[in-house]
């Protein structure tokens, strides 16, 4: 019985010598799997990280919030020979699907969470998603298929072309709720870096080491982070705190992971309505004592020496770096009655699909109403009325006219030329039409009647401005 043991020890033994020779020497050695993943520098800290994680290890900042950030700028249109293909631009795509059904190759383009996605391998260059598009996001061309997105040149700290001007958030590129936190966050940290290492300035006015514009996601994770760094601060916000998630046209905002939140810590909501992430924010606002003026809005940023000037309808605010976290949208035109300030009035359409099986009015006769019209009149069981002071089309481009009209006689919209918007409730609609009033059944009203565009006032403060090329992702 002992020889038997001992021999069977041996012939293990063995067998296991062998397989480690076969595998871990010799000439004819297989490389270990983490030989072989290849890794590059993380954009913050420069230690290696392998390709397709998630987080730095070394500094633990997510990768994702760089994807924009590191995108090569397009220089023109890209043409490398080839066959033609479709390609979509993210910052404009409203994800209404209207592509997809003009689309006669099945599967060439599809929809991945809110955005369409163009296969290579099977589009085939007809153009007929181009036709389709309500809001032109789609192009076809020969050249490697991308996405394009216009955002301004940060760089990996979100500073811009101008010195202690920084941009983060939405305005950057990508609204994702836990890449604004991140961004707002890593930003401050940043400026909390190159402060320490500098004499605090002389003024005879009063100032903060950052203001902060805007108060969605972005800007208070910004200002949080620069409370927690003992940095003075001061979140200036045009419209009430957290405009830009009060307004956004989601039902339901998913966070999948946890998000760390200065002062707060893990945020983690799941399937849960933007009234709950809000009350969240005002929870923290509360709790922390964050400076936020609401209700002022800020017309431009000069600099002065050492230091920056915010200019509002208010007054003036001296800063030593300044964060700007605007929404994309800017700040839109309003009507001016009684309801618009409801959570069901919006200014523009991120999601098409949330206005599905409801009752939507639109205002406004241009370009912007008309593509809106024509992606949610493809949404089921949404019905849609357009509502327009105006006597005819007139502002429009041929394109949209034309199919307007195709729309309106097909019995998709009702049309209300010449009318006004009086009133809006919480359950209906109140119009003047030929000097009477129409009461409408409405859950929603979109109002897109022109605005200040964000990027313009950044392009006087001097921000460049750019397109960048995202690569395609392929359904």
């Amino acid at each position: 019985m002992l020889w038997t043991t001992l021999g069977f020890f041996a012939l293990t033994a063995l067998m296991i010598w062998f397989h480690l020779r076969g595998s871990g020497g010799g000439g004819s050695a297989r490389p270990s799997a983490g030989a072989a993943r290849p890794s590059q520098p993380c954009p913050r800290c420069q230690k290696p990280v392998v390709v397709g994680s998630t987080f730095c290890p070394g500094c633990g900042v997510p990768l994702q919030a760089f994807e924009v950030v590191q995108a090569r700028v397009a220089t023109g249109p890209e043409v490398v020979g080839g066959a033609p293909k479709a390609a979509v631009r993210a910052d404009m795509c409203v994800g209404c699907g209207t592509c997809v059904a003009s689309c006669p190759e099945p599967g060439a383009i599809v929809l991945q969470g809110k955005l369409a996605v163009v296969s290579d391998d099977l589009c085939k260059g007809h153009g007929e998603c181009v036709r389709g598009c309500p809001v032109g996001a789609i192009s076809v061309t020969t050249g490697t298929a991308v996405n394009r997105v216009r955002v301004p040149l940060i760089d990996v700290n979100f500073e811009t072309n101008v010195p202690g001007l920084y941009i983060v958030g939405e305005l950057g590129g990508r609204g994702l709720i836990k890449n604004a936190i991140n961004e707002g966050k890593m930003a401050v940290e940043h400026i909390a870096k190159i402060l320490a290492s500098t004499e605090p300035p002389v003024s005879d006015e009063p100032f903060v080491d950052v203001a902060i514009v805007g108060s969605g996601p972005a800007g208070l994770s910004a200002g949080l982070e620069a409370m927690r760094r003992d940095l003075s601060c001061v979140v200036i916000e045009q419209g009430s705190l957290s405009d830009t998630v009060r307004k956004y046209p989601r039902h339901k905002l998913l966070l999948a992971e946890p998000v760390q939140v200065p002062l707060y810590g893990d945020l983690w909501i799941a399937d849960a309505s933007k009234e709950t992430l809000l009350q969240v924010w005002e929870t923290i606002v509360a709790n922390t004592g964050l400076p936020v003026r609401t209700g002022e809005r800020v017309t431009g940023v000069v600099r002065e020496g050492a230091f920056l000037r915010v200019e509002t309808a208010l007054g003036t605010q001296l800063a030593r770096k300044v964060v700007m976290a605007l929404g994309r949208r800017g700040t839109p035109r309003k009507l001016g009655v009684t309801g618009e300030e409801l959570d069901k009035v919006f200014y523009d359409i991120v999601e098409m699909e949330a206005f599905a099986g409801r009752h939507v009015l639109i205002v406004g006769g241009g370009d912007s109403a008309i593509e809106s019209v024509l992606g949610l009149i493809n949404q089921p069981g949404t019905t849609v009325t357009l509502s327009y002071r105006g006597s005819a089309w007139d502002r429009v481009k041929d394109r949209n006219r034309e199919k307007l009209e195709k729309a309106i006689a097909a019995g998709k919209l009702t049309p209300m030329l010449e009318s006004h918007v009086r009133e809006v409730r919480h359950d209906v609609v109140v119009l003047e039409v030929d000097g009477e009033s129409t009461i409408l059944p409405n859950d929603f009203v979109v109002i897109r009647i022109g605005g200040d565009a964000p990027y313009t006032m950044l392009e006087r403060l001097g921000v460049r401005i750019v397109e960048k090329e995202l690569a395609a992702r392929v359904g």
